[in-house]
């Protein structure tokens, strides 16, 4: 149209149209709304679009999610890293913990200076807010997070330190194969190592979680070999150590969990205790009422971002990432 103020010709803004003004917001959110579920390449050939151009209805889509979340104040905080491609190239989430939702993606590495990046981001008033942040032991999330955020109580992830448990674990049934490789009578190192060999994933898994086959394989491999079967009960023992309601109390479980492993021969697990020991207050911080949160949350986004990566065959454009993620958690509009 003719503009009478500066003499152009100008095209009128119209609300209901999309940033492309060839299509309508409503079949941009209805485009945003199919993604979350299916790759941009279905959903291209589904409704004959261009890939490219369905990829930015998507984007408007997360972004209009984004806006209607707001600017995140969070009281509790879980981090950690991801990879986005092959050759250690990492990003840091940043996750509310309470509203269940992560709230940030960057970074250029898992460096201190990164994870500065996000309280930067945040802000002094609203980093001044954050009471807890939950971690693995990598010590530059907790360098910044001391230098950031200082009142915030630092929590080491259980699934983190678990996982550092099943290591050890898996370190001794290796030990134990390879030194039943060395026996002299041949018979007698076919029939044990047999008991051992592709079991794994067996002694790693909760006893709960196993099927019946799997149940009497770890009990046969247990009744046959006494270092993984005490190796076993410590694995499945520790956890008890997140139930105290009392630091004093937790650490007299863990001095006698440390203590049962004297004369045992799991150099293993006197490693993961000596870790442990060094990184008490970040797990002894879960004692306390007011450090109670959801420690699976962290895992469960990790697994999620898995799934969106996966479905993709991994996506290169890190914008597009970044928009998924950040809205993986939010309601659909």
């Amino acid at each position: 149209m003719h503009c009478r103020s500066c003499g152009k010709v100008k095209r009128e803004r119209l609300n209901f149209l999309a940033d492309n003004p060839l299509y309508t917001k409503r079949f941009a959110f209805y485009v945003g709304r199919r993604c979350r579920s299916a790759t941009v390449k279905d959903v291209a050939k589904e409704l004959h679009l261009d890939w490219h151009a369905l990829k930015e209805l998507d984007k408007q889509y997360m972004a209009a999610q984004l806006a209607r979340a707001g600017t995140p104040g969070p009281k509790a905080i879980g981090i950690d890293e991801i990879s986005i491609r092959k050759g250690h190239t990492y990003r840091i989430v940043v996750s509310d913990l309470i509203r269940g939702r992560p709230i940030w993606f960057g970074g250029q590495d898992r460096s201190e200076a990164s994870m500065v990046q996000f309280y930067d981001w945040l802000g002094p008033k609203k980093s001044a807010g954050i009471r807890l942040a939950v971690m693995d032991m990598w010590k530059p999330f907790r360098n910044a997070t001391t230098g950031k955020a200082p009142q915030a109580a630092i929590l080491f992830d259980k699934f983190h330190v678990i996982r550092h448990l099943n290591d050890a674990l898996d370190k001794v049934r290796r030990t134990e194969y390879a030194r039943l490789t060395g026996k002299a009578c041949p018979e007698q190192r076919r029939r044990e190592r047999r008991f051992i060999k592709g079991q794994k994933y067996t002694l790693l898994s909760h006893r709960e979680n196993l099927s019946m086959d799997g149940r009497r394989a770890l009990k046969t491999l247990l009744a046959a070999n006494k270092r993984l079967n005490t190796a076993y009960l410590l694995k499945e023992s520790f956890g008890q150590l997140w139930s105290y309601q009392s630091e004093g109390w937790a650490r007299r479980f863990f001095d006698n969990w440390r203590a049962s492993l004297k004369w045992q021969r799991l150099k293993p697990y006197e490693k993961f205790a000596e870790m442990i020991d060094r990184h008490w207050d970040g797990i002894a911080a879960y004692c306390k009422p007011e450090n109670k949160v959801a420690l699976g949350f962290v895992e469960g986004l990790n697994n999620k971002i898995r799934v969106i990566q996966r479905r993709s065959y991994g996506l290169r454009d890190e914008e597009y990432l970044r928009l998924k993620i950040l809205t993986c958690m939010l309601p659909i509009l």
